[in-house]
């Protein structure tokens, strides 16, 4: 949905320099960017992200920067009528004055600001200046008018220098900035968007949006509302084009000033845009002009991309409940994926690279949807733009999270503001299939209800808590679902996830045994119950739960020297930003795993234990198709080098959980139940609505790699569900073997090729009789390096493959079973794309868990 080149002249500036408003230097400032990025590329601060360093940068946050540039304007610019300075985004207070006459104050980083200059500039010289207000000091004096803080947990305020004080919900600006729970707090301030002046005169098309009526695959009944902005009255026609040959036109009568002209658009059998996995990613582009009477040409004109199809939230009631589900041209999409954090704690050094890694590891893991939560920021275009292509489906929260807000007029105005801008800017894009008010507030403060949520209520007084939640309500109930029913025709609006329902004014808050509504489940991490609770606790959809581990070895040396290698270094606390994460991480390890022999064992083994979590979790719910549709893990990647539940660290590198994550997310899957009376089931899931036929066999082994038995049959699964396809006593297989000694192979045959393949223990990972493995990695003869064949001599738990160059395995972390045929490819990770085609490994090395453990 970029826009097309219009008539406007249309120039960036860049070119800026910065300072503290306290020194005299100023320094050389690269925009976009913050005062953070700005000091550390000047030498003025030390890697933010190293060791401790965190720690050290507080102060940034309590004072206010300056940034000045100077520009001249072209005779091209002088010629036109309107001249319009526009900046994408400020960060956050700031004062924009230009030649020494103010201009505008901005206090959202959420929304665009403009300002007419015409009257202002000169030919040469012209002096821009921002002075950014510390949002610290800009923030105190309300809640010190406020009279008591408002619920904001995860406000590392102490942290932060600030005590109690919890500033962070006054502001308009990404939440996360104040730290989480795995993110650091950096509170920066600067020009996060593109600067530009801006150009035009006589007309000029500002907005097309696509407003899809009824969409089939016989026909799209369309609306296209064009927003035209003129200098003065005239006639024309307004034209649209889709590229293909078709053309809509009206006749238009322009006033001078904003108008909207609506153009009826009729497509027979459009192609349809379709989720990863269900169908083409079809993009159309539709060009809107305006031609003013007399002309052949067009005068002004604007295009958007945008996917033809008809997307709903279902929720209706059946015998257990009500469904929660999203239909995507009359299909029900069981929704595969997790949950997006900002990809860095400064935004701006997000590259469309990083972008494109993210999202082609989301479509390479069998994803179709990302939950963009709401403690970040509305993504850049570029991200949008991904997830159309790729066929991901976003959920996509505004910015509110984990706390209550401010409900004075201007705050609630701003709000408005910046939620009728947004949902305008993303509305085109055919990926966004749901509007979200917020991320746990809801469930965590639970009005109607005594006691429960977060313990929150406990704090105010019975007055203190009406206004609080009067103010809630006029954000969550009424400004947000206008905003996306005024101006996101067919899009569903959900006030806060986790959710059951709204029934009038009163909130039906979930849990984890809820049948209606979306679900956040975290009794496993949290509440330290056991891995095999996510097999009895399943909603209708899963929007959160997760698991924590380390990233690898090699990352978390670029934050901590060797001698910081150790679980309760003050380095290691400084990037586990969970109070309890490293504690749990242990514990869980002490129910489920061998100890490890050393500190970079215990990074590995922290991988495989997150990875056998969450392969838990994805395939309860899968199983439990179709009264769950959706399983979005927490959480997709990292803001910066940390221990946290991302399956993908901060530099793009894939985890154990990731691998885990694509084998369960796969099209068709086999996966293995043991019920609490002991009995074995094998299910056959499928996202495909075709019914899936083909041998399954089941095969025991030894741990050396003896077939101790085998049974075959015929097996059908349904289309777009689960399937049971095999049951059987867990005893009838051991029959009196040691159960830490065997494994059971699930392998299903299609055509005479193997579909898919699954492996069954009937012990924890500590209880199983592992013995040392030795490993051969072949290359696959004609590959040129790219194909293995992975063997060993008796079991190899979690074979980890480690190649030369960067890139990505098509498995890893993977068992190894002596007489079972393994094989991967490799493709490396190459500048402005995810993945490459398949290229040489290099090196590969092999190590399984044995090689991890204490004692072996």
């Amino acid at each position: 949905m970029t826009a097309s080149k219009s008539k406007d002249v249309n120039v960036e500036l860049n070119q800026w320099m910065f300072k503290a408003t306290t020194e005299q230097e100023w320094l050389p400032a690269v925009v976009p960017g913050c005062v953070h990025t700005d000091l550390h590329r000047n030498g003025k601060i030390a890697d933010p992200f190293n060791k401790t360093n965190e720690h050290d940068l507080q102060w940034i946050d309590k004072i206010d920067w300056e940034y000045k540039t100077t520009f001249d304007l072209t005779e091209e610019l002088r010629s036109e009528q309107h001249i319009e300075l526009v900046f994408d985004g400020l960060d956050t207070y700031a004062d924009v004055s230009l030649n020494g006459q103010h201009i505008l104050s901005a206090d959202n980083m959420f929304r665009t600001w403009q300002v007419e200059i015409g009257s202002l500039v000169q030919e040469k010289g012209n002096e821009l200046h921002i002075r950014f207000r510390s949002p610290i000091q800009e923030d105190l004096p309300k809640l010190k008018k406020l009279g008591y803080n408002l619920p904001a947990s995860n406000d590392q305020s102490e942290l932060g220098g600030l005590g109690e004080d919890k500033v962070s919900v006054f502001a308009r600006k990404a939440p996360y900035h104040y730290g989480w729970d795995w993110g650091p707090r950096f509170v920066t301030s600067g020009i996060w968007r593109e600067a530009r002046i801006v150009a035009w005169s006589d007309v000029r098309v500002n907005d097309v949006f696509v407003k899809q009526e009824q969409v089939t695959a016989e026909a799209a009944q369309l609306s296209i509302e064009i927003e035209v902005e003129s200098a003065h009255d005239g006639e024309g026609v307004v034209k649209v084009s889709d590229g293909s040959g078709a053309e809509w036109t009206v006749a238009a009568a322009l006033k001078q000033g904003v108008n909207r002209v609506t153009v009826p658009a009729f497509i027979e059998q459009p192609k349809l845009w379709w989720s990863r996995g269900q169908g083409e990613q079809h993009l159309y582009t539709f060009l809107a002009e305006f031609v003013p009477a007399g002309s052949k040409d067009a005068a002004a004109s604007k295009s958007v991309r945008t996917g033809l199809r008809s997307i709903r939230l279902v929720r209706e009631k059946d015998d257990v409940g009500a469904s929660f589900y999203f239909e995507l041209n009359g299909v029900p999409i069981f929704a595969k994926g997790a949950n997006h954090i900002p990809n860095d704690s400064f935004v701006t050094e997000v590259t469309k690279e990083r972008y494109r890694h993210e999202i082609a590891s989301a479509a390479e893991s069998g994803m179709n949807m990302l939950r963009i939560w709401g403690g970040g920021i509305y993504e850049q275009s570029a991200f949008y733009e991904l997830c159309d292509e790729y066929g991901i489906l976003v959920w996509q929260d505004f910015m509110f999270a984990c706390s209550m807000y401010p409900w004075d007029e201007a705050f609630l105005e701003s709000v408005k503001l910046e939620a009728e801008e947004n949902v305008k800017r993303l509305r085109n894009h055919p990926s966004i299939a749901l509007w979200c008010g917020n991320n746990e507030i809801d469930s965590a403060w639970q009005h109607f209800e005594e006691e429960g949520g977060w313990g929150w209520k406990k704090w105010y007084n019975a007055e203190q808590r009406e206004a609080i939640w009067a103010g809630y309500e006029s954000i969550f109930h009424r400004i947000l679902p206008e905003a996306v029913s005024a101006f996101s025709h067919g899009i569903d609006y959900w006030p806060s996830s986790p959710m059951i329902d709204l029934t009038g004014d009163k909130g039906q808050h979930a849990h984890p045994l809820s049948t209606e509504g979306d679900i956040h489940y975290w009794g496993v991490w949290h509440a330290v119950e056991p891995f095999e609770n996510y097999n009895k606790k399943v909603g209708r959809f899963m929007s959160e739960y997760g698991f924590q581990s380390f990233p690898e070895y090699d990352t978390v040396r670029t934050f901590a020297d060797e001698s910081d290698m150790e679980l309760e270094s003050k380095v290691m606390l400084a990037h586990q930003k969970n109070g309890n994460g490293n504690r749990l991480i242990k514990e869980y390890m002490q129910l489920y795993f061998s100890v490890p022999k050393d500190f970079p064992s215990f990074l590995y083994m922290s991988q495989v234990q997150q990875g056998e979590a969450m392969k838990m979790a994805i395939e309860a719910h899968r199983r439990r198709m179709p009264y769950c549709m959706g399983s979005l893990y927490w959480q997709m990647n990292d803001c910066w080098p940390v221990a946290s539940w991302s399956g993908m660290d901060y530099y793009g590198k894939w985890k154990a959980m990731q691998y885990y994550a694509k084998n369960s997310f796969a099209e068709l899957l086999l996966s293995f139940e043991r019920t609490d009376d002991g009995e074995l089931r094998v299910y056959a899931v499928t996202d495909r609505l075709q019914p899936q036929e083909g041998k399954l066999t089941l095969s025991l082994y030894s741990f050396g790699g003896e077939l101790l038995r085998s049974e075959e049959k015929a097996v059908r699964a349904e289309g777009g569900r689960s399937s049971l396809v095999y049951a059987a006593a867990e005893q009838e297989w051991l029959a009196g073997r040691d159960a830490g000694s065997v494994v059971l192979v699930a392998e299903l045959a299609q055509n005479g090729a193997l579909a898919c393949r699954s492996e069954y223990y009937f012990a924890r990972p500590k209880d199983l009789a592992l013995a040392p493995a030795s490993i051969r990695v072949t290359e696959v003869e004609g590959s040129g390096g790219t194909r293995f064949l992975i063997e060993s001599d008796s079991l190899a738990k979690q074979v980890w493959l480690q190649a030369e160059e960067e890139g990505l395995f098509s498995d890893n972390f993977f068992d190894v079973v002596p007489g079972v045929r393994k094989e991967v490819e490799f493709r490396r990770r190459e500048a402005g794309e995810a993945f490459g085609s398949p290229a040489r490994a290099g090196n590969v090395t092999a190590r399984s868990m044995i090689d991890f453990l204490a004692v072996k």
